[in-house]
């Protein structure tokens, strides 16, 4: 399919074998669990697609793209009515009540009441503080968002309109992402400093869990774990990491998977914990993310003298496999002369 990279991928919590996936050019759909991928809603949804969210239900699905906000319902997608900066979106999480659903744009956040038909754009938090980058939502016990937002974590129990820091380590390091515990409602995992944290109460407490990742300078993307928190899994831009004693060695995994490239998001089967979909890109994320928001493609980074340097190339390749089909031709025509009058 010509792709330059996988975005995120959202599993069906009704039938594990139908998937989307997201790429850099559109949206993919299988129905066999990965095994073949067939274009989705071509002419509607392209460009790539960070954001794919099933409802827990399952009866909801809902996608962003550089051509807008979509929902699949009874059988059709159709385009969602959504303010300026909505698309394309970073991330689609699901409130505490089955038609609130909140979308992370490009910088702020928005939210719908009606099950995604329509979107109103929430604070983005402090003015000063930056735009965000990754969002949380926690549904239990009470409906609380979290989000990274420049580079520190905030939460906000006010549906987005007050936000409050919750530092992790010293607080001198960037936040990387944040990821929601699947199994126990009040874990919250971080990953900030190139080390992985981990909070049992939501992030007003942290600790950090076995040692730092093996390379300075690590953009950690995904976190997954088993129930003991003993096996620990991260996606980065390095590629992806394994520790099986807590984080305190931790093994570039290499052997069946990308070697030196960009791993995106973790994403879980929800009937099943311990299945996880890993995406990867051959180019870097955030340049993806750029052309997003530019709403360009592959063809816009070619420059006019490349443009026209590939095409007399092409024109030149064309003459010279009519000349050398020709030519064999001739060859042929006579060979066959030789063999009907021999001297």
């Amino acid at each position: 399919m010509f792709l330059n990279a996988a975005l995120t991928v959202a599993v069906d919590p009704r039938n594990p074998n139908h998937l989307l996936m997201g790429t850099d050019i559109g949206l993919n759909r299988s129905s066999n669990g990965g095994r073949s991928w067939s274009p989705e809603a071509q002419g509607l949804i392209s460009g790539a697609v960070f954001a794919i969210a099933f409802s827990p239900d399952g009866a909801n699905l809902i996608c962003a793209a550089p051509t807008g906000v979509f929902r699949f319902d009874d059988g059709h997608w159709t385009r969602a009515v959504a303010p300026d900066g909505a698309a394309p979106g970073r991330q689609i999480a699901f409130g505490s009540v089955p038609d609130r659903v909140y979308l992370l744009g490009n910088k702020e956040l928005f939210i719908s009441e009606d099950g995604g038909q329509s979107y109103r754009r929430l604070r983005d938090g402090p003015a000063d503080e930056g735009s965000m980058s990754a969002l949380v939502v926690a549904t239990q016990p009470r409906e609380l968002l979290l989000a990274v937002i420049g580079g520190k974590l905030m939460a906000s129990e006010d549906g987005g309109k007050q936000w409050h820091e919750r530092t992790i380590g010293s607080g001198g390091d960037p936040v990387d992402t944040a990821v929601l515990d699947p199994t126990l409602p009040n874990r919250l995992w971080a990953a900030s400093g190139d080390r992985i944290f981990i909070s049992d109460d939501l992030g007003l407490h942290w600790r950090p869990v076995g040692r730092p990742l093996p390379e300075a300078a690590t953009n950690v993307r995904g976190i997954a774990e088993d129930e003991t928190a003993t096996t620990l899994v991260v996606t980065t831009h390095r590629g992806m990491y394994r520790s099986d004693d807590g984080g305190r060695n931790w093994i570039l995994k290499e052997n069946n998977l990308p070697a030196h490239l960009e791993a995106g998001p973790l994403v879980r089967d929800q009937r099943d914990a311990h299945t996880l979909y890993a995406v990867y890109s051959l180019l870097p994320y955030p340049e993806v993310w750029r052309t997003a928001l530019e709403g360009s493609n592959l063809l816009s980074r070619l420059d006019p003298v490349g443009l026209g340097g590939g095409s007399a190339f092409m024109v030149l390749l064309i003459i010279g496999g009519v000349l050398l089909v020709g030519w064999l031709e001739r060859r042929r025509s006579g060979a066959t002369s030789d063999r009907r009058y021999p001297s």
